[in-house]
């Protein structure tokens, strides 16, 4: 697949800049685009349910998100530190940025020493075939640095909130850079729903890091991709061979449910597994493990873009993301949903069993 698929326009002003509930409405109260072999449908969140079928298995994932971005001092000045994996409690993969809204990359150099807080950090080196993410070790655990000076990571298009905004309902084990958004509509009104539907909800855990990071390459499958933790369950991945044995669907709430699940898939089905993935999910690779997935809208020529093609392929991307500007969705993590199902027909309101 090559980098320039990935491009296409979306105007500005499609941004979501403010929370639902800073626009006074519930969390739940966005908008659902759904895409279906046949076309498109418009609805409202809580209609979800109404998309589901008695059998299906909705697969979330229980990452909550922390502080992660630091102020930091250092040889260029004041830049932002924004955290991204861990591999240890004094040594993670993070990106220096000029700011929230201007990225990387900066002039840094190995060795460099960057103050954040009362602490030390200093840069060792960069991520291979990343040059905008450095391995970062810091003077003592980074879990006190972000207790003591860390923020959410955010962008240029939004103001930081408060940390209980990038929570969702399943936010239960820290360690996400950024919030798993996709689930964040999700209130316990909706997952009332969703149950007395007949859907089952499984947990997994992915750790999330920055998703500032565009595709740099013109080969999208050669893309560096840096690691994230993960873990599989035994009860969910027993789940997810149950739903398709029985002729359920498997529907990701996120991108990152998918690169979880499908980093534990083998040809004789799921198996639990916990690790480090560094899979790139794109359409030449496929998708095995699920059979719908329920996110947000991506930023062009990103990773997370490539794996909505896997589901829709580009031309099917095309079409939607058309059809959501035409229609005047929101991006990002505070703004719409879309609800991609793959089979082939008879998944609508009036087909819900």
């Amino acid at each position: 697949m090559r980098r320039a698929e990935l491009i296409f326009d979306r105007p500005e002003d499609r941004f979501a800049r403010t929370p639902p509930e800073e626009r006074g409405r519930g969390r739940d109260n966005v908008r659902l685009l759904v895409t279906l072999a046949d076309g498109h449908r418009h609805a409202r969140f809580e209609d979800l349910p109404q998309y589901l079928r008695s059998g299906d298995l909705l697969v979330v994932n229980e990452s909550a998100a922390i502080p992660a971005s630091l102020p930091a001092e250092g040889r260029l000045g004041g830049i932002l530190l924004n955290l991204c994996t861990r591999f240890r409690s004094d040594l993670w993969i993070a990106e220096p940025r000029w700011s929230a809204g201007k990225p990387g990359p900066l002039p840094v150099r190995p060795g460099d020493e960057l103050r954040v807080g009362a602490s030390t950090v200093r840069l060792l080196s960069e991520y291979p075939g990343l040059p905008r993410l450095w391995f970062a070790l810091a003077d003592r655990p980074f879990e006190s640095i972000i207790a003591e000076n860390g923020g959410p990571i955010h962008y240029g298009y939004t103001d930081a909130w408060p940390m209980e905004v990038y929570q969702t309902l399943f936010s239960r084990v820290p360690g996400s850079a950024e919030m798993p958004s996709a689930a964040r509509p999700i209130t316990p009104r909706i997952r009332e729903l969703v149950l007395e539907a007949g859907v089952r909800i499984a947990p997994i855990v992915l750790h999330t890091g920055v998703s500032s990071l565009e595709i740099e390459g013109e080969t999208v499958e050669a893309e560096a991709m840096y690691p994230e933790p993960f873990s599989v369950s035994r009860e969910t991945a027993d789940a997810v061979n149950r739903a398709h044995a029985s002729g359920g669907r498997v529907i990701a709430v996120g991108t990152t449910v998918v690169r979880a699940l499908e980093s534990a898939w083998t040809p004789e089905g799921v198996r639990p597994r916990t690790g480090y993935s560094r899979l790139m999910v794109n359409p030449d690779r496929g998708v095995h493990a699920v059979d719908g997935l329920l996110t947000g809208f991506h930023d062009p020529v990103t990773s997370h873009l490539a794996l909505l093609a896997a589901f829709l392929d580009m031309e099917g991307v095309r079409d939607a993301y058309a059809e959501a500007i035409r229609k005047g969705y929101l991006w990002h993590e505070f703004g719409d949903s879309h609800l991609v199902l793959r089979a082939a027909s008879g998944d609508g309101p009036d087909a819900v069993n």
